[in-house]
């Protein structure tokens, strides 16, 4: 008997607040729904690869106002910094400008399109900003003549730059209070082109593979701007799994456009297994950055050589319905899209919310789970020979002020990201969560996985089972 899970979702932000309330009982709710399937299922990646990093705070900055509803909202604005998992470092500006950025997030380089910049008209514009602004025109006297300024410090072309982009990501009512600073934010505004998204640092297409052993699972497609990638394999090799190229030759290393395939001995046990490329390069400027914990969405300014990396994963059977599974957001559907491709010899049929979806023998289908803006989610997904995957998440395709208009703190209002600490009274929006709350984050996060709309997906084959 196979079934499905999942509650009614909450509306917008409220249901974050609602969370807190009943995070203990949310989290033994997930403890349950993980245990029913299995507490060793592999966890589904949804970025495409990349790097990820952590973010530390400002690094150069002035200040900024934002006028609301008759109000007029003093912030931070500038450059942030982050680490490099593995080396390098990053530097970026935020295009969320209600959103508190909480120190030590995790981010992972994302595509445009699973972010607030899917669907923004101005998004190439805030790439121009980026390419002829502080830091990557580090000449600040030819900034200032382009400006038409008398000159210009660090801080204020930093602040200058924010702010532009701030008109664009948000669609923000914001001015620099240094007047060099807001004459620089107005030359950009009024100079700037819509450019086309940069391409990412490192991805592998498709992100899962299936087939039958004793055959060549694949092509995954490296894509790079890298001059090379080195390619790492799987980690249950001894049993003789090994990454090679189209005439099966063993591959530790791969450039941009090489097919790496997963070469499966005839006599292996139905199972799965990972490869991983990593590279060192410079990120392109105009990235997206996203977190997981509703840290602000970033862009990329600037960037070291950085350790950047990527993962594919291959399942394989000697025969029946063999599937694999990936994912992405999807903010111009509002959803996360669940790829499901079966390269067995049997059709498999899997619920999803109540729906069932059958991929035929050698066909894949995209279904889209649909999702309020900030809610958390947890799919479970089964199939034969004990194929065990699991997808959580936050989706967070808006920014705060179109999500739901909630207004920006003022420098008298404490910041919830010290709630359970020392408040303050002075809060700039952009070091918002400057205190150690990110636990207290993810652990609503996960409460919401429950409030939000949790579910479990079983996939099952249609016929007997299969065999080894």
């Amino acid at each position: 008997m196979f079934s499905s899970f999942s509650a009614s979702p909450l509306p917008g932000r409220g249901a974050a607040r609602l969370a807190a309330a009943a995070l203990v009982s949310g989290l033994v709710a997930v403890s349950a729904l993980t245990l029913a399937g299995t507490a060793v299922a592999d966890e589904v990646p949804q970025s495409q690869g990349g790097a990820t990093a952590t973010i530390g705070g400002l690094t150069t900055s002035g200040t900024a106002v934002i006028h609301e509803n008759g109000e007029d909202q003093q912030v931070s604005a500038g450059l942030f910094e982050m680490s490099v998992d593995n080396g390098g470092t990053l530097q970026t500006y935020c295009v969320d400008i209600h959103t508190p950025t909480q120190k030590d997030a995790k981010y992972q380089e994302m595509p445009w399109s699973g972010t607030s910049l899917n669907g923004n008209p101005d998004a190439g514009r805030i790439r121009w900003i980026l390419q002829n602004s502080y830091p990557q025109v580090n000449d600040l006297a030819a900034l200032a003549q382009k400006a038409g300024v008398s000159g210009l410090t660090e801080q204020d072309a930093a602040a200058g730059t924010q702010v532009a982009i701030w008109r664009y990501s948000d669609g923000a009512d914001v001015e620099a209070v240094d007047p060099q600073a807001e004459r620089l934010a107005d030359y950009l505004q009024r100079s700037a082109r819509n450019l086309a998204e940069p391409r990412a640092s490192l991805t592998l297409d498709p992100a899962a593979v299936s087939g039958r052993t004793g055959e060549l699972l694949g092509p995954v497609t490296v894509h790079t701007n890298a001059d090379g990638v080195t390619v790492t394999p799987p980690a249950d090799a001894a049993n003789g799994v090994r990454v090679v190229d189209k005439d099966g030759k063993e591959v530790t290393s791969a450039a941009d456009g090489s097919e790496l395939f997963f070469d499966v001995p005839e006599g292996a046990a139905s199972g799965s297994a990972a490869l991983t490329v990593q590279a060192s390069t410079t990120v392109p400027v105009g990235r997206a950055f996203a977190s997981e914990t509703r840290s602000q969405t970033q862009i990329l300014a600037g960037s070291s050589a950085s350790t950047v990396s990527a993962t594919a994963t291959a399942n394989w059977a000697k025969q029946g319905a063999i599937p694999a599974l990936s994912a992405v957001k999807n903010c111009a559907k509002g959803g996360v899209d669940i790829t499901a491709a079966n390269e067995g010899d049997e059709a498999f049929t899997f619920e999803l919310m109540g729906l069932e979806h059958t991929i035929e023998a050698g066909t894949s289908q995209t279904v889209t789970v649909p999702l309020q803006e900030d809610q958390a989610y947890d799919f479970m997904i089964k199939g034969p020979n004990g194929y065990e995957k699991r997808i959580t998440g936050v989706l967070d395709c808006q920014t705060r002020s179109s999500a739901d208009g909630e207004r920006t703190q003022t420098l008298s209002e404490p910041s919830p990201a010290t709630a359970g600490g020392t408040s303050t009274t002075t809060t700039d929006l952009a070091e918002t969560g400057a205190s150690s709350a990110t636990p207290v984050i993810a652990g609503i996060a996960i409460a919401l996985v429950v409030l939000g709309g949790a579910a479990v997906l079983f996939v099952r084959k249609q016929n007997a089972p299969t065999r080894d």
